[in-house]
């Protein structure tokens, strides 16, 4: 597992001093009672204070609401596991047998906790400053994309608001599947109104996109309806 550990030391710009640490942190709980749940745990609130301070430089004007629905753009399991992705991430995951059968490489959920495991290990491994790049170094794009007019409310969260203002039940999200190799997914999600049927469909790079992108075509709709 050495060579494996140096490609993806390269990948996150950071070479282990305790490869222990790292491993601890691709070991699910499937696999072994020294897994990686609670550098999860470590790494999430890294995660969140990084993201958090980033933002907060960059958009001085934007008010404490606008700050965290656009930190929760960038931190949330659907974004994780897309960086997971494009780390490979899920080659290193150490699963028991039943996370084997089941995928359990390619779930969203594992990915994303493994993802905040490993940014829990370089804290542990160098430091705080050591994290801070590594972190910044994954989400560069992701933060290049988030601009001063994302802080306005996402599509889900206007579409929740409007169907809860005409006192109408929630909208329902279903993926009717997912296209491409695990490095380079294609979300294909349906949002559906429960009251009268409509539904419409949205694609994206990872659900959380997707849905997005459905909720906004959702929106669109209700706009020609009226």
């Amino acid at each position: 597992m050495t060579v494996d550990l140096r490609i993806l030391a390269r990948r996150l710009g950071h070479r282990f001093r305790d490869e222990d640490l790292v491993v601890q942190a691709l070991t699910h709980r499937s696999a072994s009672s020294r897994n990686n749940e609670r550098l999860e745990f470590l790494g999430d609130a890294l995660l969140g204070l990084i993201i958090a301070e980033v933002l907060w430089q960059r958009f001085p004007d934007a008010s404490e609401g606008d700050l965290s629905r656009l930190r929760a753009s960038l931190v949330n399991k659907e974004m994780l596991a897309h960086l997971a992705r494009g780390l490979a991430l899920g080659d290193y995951l150490v699963l028991g047998p039943g996370e084997l059968r089941t995928g359990g490489h390619g779930r969203d959920s594992i990915l994303a906790d493994a993802l905040e495991a490993v940014f829990a290990a370089v804290y542990l491994d160098a430091g705080f400053d050591a994290v801070r790049r590594v972190i910044l170094g994954i989400f560069e794009e992701a933060l290049a994309e988030t601009r001063d007019d994302q802080v306005d409310k996402d599509p889900k969260t206007r579409l929740q608001e409007r169907l809860q203002a005409d006192k109408r039940p929630l909208p329902e999200y279903e993926v009717l599947g997912i296209d491409g190799s695990q490095h380079a997914q294609v979300f294909r999600v349906r949002c559906r109104l429960p009251d009268d049927g409509s539904e419409v469909r949205g694609d994206g790079t990872s659900r959380r996109r997707a849905e997005q992108a459905a909720a906004e075509s959702m929106l669109r709709s209700l706009d020609d309806a009226d």
